[in-house]
């Protein structure tokens, strides 16, 4: 499948995208890869157009090329275009209308079923199954994986966004996808091609002073950063008319409350219902 390379910013353009003009960093070296991914944005309306055959393969390669804990491959993904199978997995999601619009649904999997059933193939148990860490590893590689394939995606020109709320109902997930014991939907992902009336910018992060430490955590101008960029977050809301307009407001909405995880503060006893037994 050869699909044009998106046409890329400038150094200077990416960085006061991702940063705002007032904590671009000295960034080094500089190639089509960083420009791509400084441009990434999360799209919330899509077009119905068909994506190029074979693209779906394609993504999964890319996939598949993430590192993975140990070659364990404790990760899965369900591609999802029936539109009844959509609308539903939109209802788990507080009805982001996204996930019925795009082509392309992928489910990606924390998924340890194939290496218990690699197990009691051949007659040994697998004794760290369990465990907290097993699980983790699982969720890690299934994030490394779907990172990789919305890189590549974004190089053909699509768009995607995740859609982490899957997890506020696992059960119904796995219920709508076949899902065994022992495998949980841990996010979902839309892919197609953003809709005309999309006009979403970039969205600017904690410059890097706020998130990169040297030798040792911490720095003590952490409220001056945080103050700067609540206004750079807050001329971003202006501009997209949002509610929370600073990054502080938002975090406080989000974490302030636990009714804010919709159901997801059960996830635990969810999980060992699922198969996980964490310990």
């Amino acid at each position: 499948m050869d699909v044009a390379h998106p046409i890329s910013l400038s150094k200077a353009d990416a960085l006061a995208l991702r940063y705002g003009h007032d904590a671009i960093p000295a960034a080094g070296p500089w190639n089509d890869t960083i420009a791509l991914l400084l441009s990434h944005r999360s799209v919330r309306g899509y077009r119905p157009d068909a994506l190029p055959e074979g693209t779906l393969e394609t993504l999964v390669a890319a996939a598949q090329s993430a590192a993975t804990s140990s070659n364990l491959q404790t990760w899965s993904v369900v591609a999802v275009t029936d539109p009844a199978t959509k609308a539903e997995l939109a209802k788990v999601a507080n009805n982001q209308k996204h996930i019925e619009q795009c082509p392309l649904f992928l489910v990606w999997l924390a998924d340890i079923s194939r290496n218990q059933r690699l197990g009691a193939e051949e007659g040994v148990e697998l004794e760290v199954m369990p465990y907290l860490e097993t699980f983790l590893v699982a969720a890690i590689d299934a994030a490394l994986a779907a990172q990789n394939a919305v890189t590549a995606a974004e190089s053909f020109g699509l768009s995607n966004v995740y859609i982490g709320a899957l997890r506020n109902n696992p059960q119904r997930v796995a219920e709508l996808l076949g899902l065994p014991q022992g495998v949980m939907g841990v996010f979902g992902l839309c892919i197609g091609y953003a809709a005309p009336e999309v006009t979403n910018e970039v969205k600017p992060r904690l410059s890097q002073p706020a998130i990169l430490y040297h030798g040792k955590y911490g720095n003590p101008n952490e409220p001056a950063l945080r103050a700067t960029y609540d206004a750079e977050m807050a001329k971003f809301s202006h501009r997209h008319e949002m509610t929370a307009d600073t990054w502080t407001k938002r975090v406080i909405n989000r974490m302030g409350k636990l009714s804010a995880m919709s159901g997801r503060d059960k996830l635990v006893s969810i999980l060992n219902a699922m198969g996980f037994q964490l310990r």
